[in-house]
């Protein structure tokens, strides 16, 4: 059995009266614990993080819109290790078995998040993502994941881990949910059409074959025109650097002065991160530039990308994180473009929920819902 999807240490589940108005009135929300809520302490998925940190004193700014608007706090959430994870486990808390396939994880690092609304203890997941903590937890659990466009986030009072892809996001089980609370959320309106699907053979290539057959009758329900351009160079490695450099450079100060320990993936990532020269994170930036170039052309006129959210459907508990670098080449191009994703339920593989990604241009986010409602 996994854990609890709820903190302890957040508002219990029901704490908050249901009463309200606005346009998410009554709608329960489960609030991933890198984000403050006033009052509260800020857990980070680390008990030294919690036990060096003091309750916060305002609502991030993600969550304070969602209250606003009359959504009600159902609790904080569980996350990985400083949310520097995809595999949705914890070396000191647990893991989460995933509502939509028992027996399986539900994916990181906005876990929590993902098991209280696949369960139905919650309607709105707010969690964050930086290299698919939002998407791939969807994926796993049968959710709408929406990652927005970066410059249109609000994102004061999150714990950051790589502020440069860091973004709030959204997990739903209903889409008209999901775009109104998205409305919500973010800074300004969106514009822009859909005119053409990019299906990259290079990436499709890397993909069981059964995942592109359990995927390929929501492509068809798109209704659009397919184009097979390549993504190009893989680039995953040098998005990773550029992660763990980031992650270092906002947490190795204090991981220096508390000395906290951490699962091994967590622990090599951030070692990695304290090792990088100046050089290697020159290079790795310049081609998460060269690489964000092809996809800005790709997506330019109405493009939009399409993808398997993860390599395969959600794995066993207990199994090791050995999927993360074939799941970060398909999740990282979203972040490196600060383009908007949104992964939507749209198929079975051996009777586990599997998503399906769109990303558009940037500041498109809202012609991700509209080719959604088609599937």
């Amino acid at each position: 059995m996994g854990i609890d999807p709820f903190v302890s240490w957040g508002t219990p589940s029901g704490a908050e009266s249901r009463e309200g108005s606005g346009a998410l009135a009554g709608v329960r929300l489960a609030v991933k614990d890198v984000f403050d809520v006033a009052g509260e302490l800020t857990g980070a998925g680390h008990p030294r993080w919690l036990e060096t940190h003091e309750p916060a004193v305002e609502d991030a700014v993600a969550v304070a819109r969602l209250r606003a608007a009359g959504a009600v706090l159902a609790g904080k959430t569980h996350t990985d290790e400083l949310a520097y994870s995809l595999g949705g486990t914890n070396q000191h808390y647990g893991a989460l078995e995933n509502p939509a396939a028992p027996g399986h994880v539900c994916g990181g690092s906005s876990s929590g998040s993902a098991a209280a609304v696949a369960a139905g203890r919650a309607d709105l997941g707010l969690g964050t993502d930086t290299a698919g903590s939002i998407r791939v937890p969807a994926s796993y659990t049968g959710l709408y994941g929406f990652r927005p466009t970066h410059a249109r986030a609000p994102r004061e009072g999150i714990v950051p881990l790589a502020p440069t892809f860091d973004v709030p996001g959204l997990l739903t089980r209903d889409l008209a949910l999901l775009r109104e609370a998205a409305g919500i959320l973010l800074d300004g309106s969106g514009s822009g059409t859909a005119t053409r699907l990019c299906v990259p053979p290079d990436l499709w290539a890397d993909q069981s074959p059964r995942v592109g057959a359990a995927l390929a009758p929501a492509i068809a329900r798109l209704g659009l025109p397919v184009h097979r351009t390549p993504v190009g160079h893989d680039v995953t490695d040098a998005f990773a650097i550029a992660q763990a450099a980031q992650a270092w450079s906002c947490h190795g100060a204090w991981i220096t002065q508390e000395r906290p320990e951490f699962g091994p993936g967590v622990q090599a990532r951030f070692r990695r991160g304290e090792g990088l020269t100046r050089e290697e994170v020159t290079l790795a930036r310049k081609a998460l530039d060269e690489a964000a170039d092809r996809i800005r052309v790709l997506l330019d006129g109405g493009g939009i990308l399409v993808l398997p959210t993860a390599p395969g459907a959600a794995p066993a508990l207990g199994r090791p994180e050995d999927r993360r670098l074939m799941t970060l080449r398909l999740t990282c191009l979203a972040p490196l473009s600060g383009s908007p994703a949104l992964s939507l339920p749209a198929g079975l593989l051996d009777g586990r929920p599997l998503g399906l990604s769109l990303m558009a241009a940037r500041g498109h986010d809202e012609v991700l819902f509209d080719l959604a409602a088609r599937v």
